[in-house]
């Protein structure tokens, strides 16, 4: 398992997972009661988040992300990152998805992990 020790470096090793389809390794990035929010307003947990997190990787197309900010106050993050997702998707039609996160993080003895993960932060 991959420890992060910068808040800035969380979104780049979760998109290298998300970027090898690698579910494991994506949750192994959160704390176990995270809230995933796929779409404005929809705040889910446990397997209904991983089940919309392996919705985005049933796209099978690649995440870029850029970090734009990060701020810590004690062992709290909130990372702000512009993301998308474009190509072709499984059934030969165009996928267009983008956003800004909002993302809340905490910092434990096993470095960064998400707290809430909201990829559309800013809607």
């Amino acid at each position: 398992m991959t420890v992060i020790s910068e808040l800035s470096q969380l979104h780049p090793a979760w998109a290298d997972a998300f970027n090898a389809s690698d579910i494991d390794a994506m949750l192994a990035l959160a704390e176990t009661d995270q809230v995933f929010v796929p779409a404005p307003g929809a705040a889910l947990q446990g397997e209904h988040a991983k089940g919309a997190l392996e919705q985005f990787l049933s796209l099978g197309l690649p995440i870029s992300m850029a970090v734009r900010h990060a701020f810590e106050a004690n062992e709290i993050g909130l990372v702000i990152v512009d993301w998308s997702i474009s190509g072709m998707g499984p059934d030969g039609s165009p996928v267009e998805l983008a956003g800004t996160t909002a993302d809340v993080a905490r910092r434990g003895a096993d470095g960064w992990k998400f707290v809430i993960d909201n990829p559309f932060g800013t809607a």
